[in-house]
């Protein structure tokens, strides 16, 4: 789909179909229960996982507990229709508001830390 992939860092792809032939070369393609994958991975040397996707892949990672931070930005346009954040389902993910940067352009992000649940 057009993505580009950093050779500096290590590349994982959730999907349920097989990696393409032109599949990059360093992008690891899973199709993995996510929970236990991502406690294998947060077992490994590393930083931060950075997770981008749409919102059935989001709902999976929060799902799977899987998810401790929200960078959200806000956009100065209201839209008619759109994507959603998060797939719909039965959850209560309470948040807690880390920061807020305003930029000059009027866009606003805001960086929620999921509370951990028991």
């Amino acid at each position: 789909m057009g993505a580009k992939f950093d050779s500096q860092g290590r590349n994982i792809v959730f999907s349920r179909h097989p990696p393409p032939a032109d599949a990059p070369s360093g992008v690891e393609f899973v199709n993995d229960a996510i929970g236990p994958f991502v406690s294998r991975l947060r077992e490994q040397p590393g930083k931060d996982i950075w997770l981008m996707g749409g919102g059935e892949i989001i709902a999976s990672f929060l799902d799977a507990q899987a998810i401790d931070e929200f960078v959200i930005s806000v956009a100065p346009v209201f839209i008619g229709d759109g994507i959603p954040l998060i797939a719909r389902r039965r959850r209560h993910v309470p948040l807690d508001l880390h920061s807020i940067d305003r930029f000059e352009d009027g866009l606003v992000q805001l960086h929620y830390r999921v509370q951990k649940q028991p």
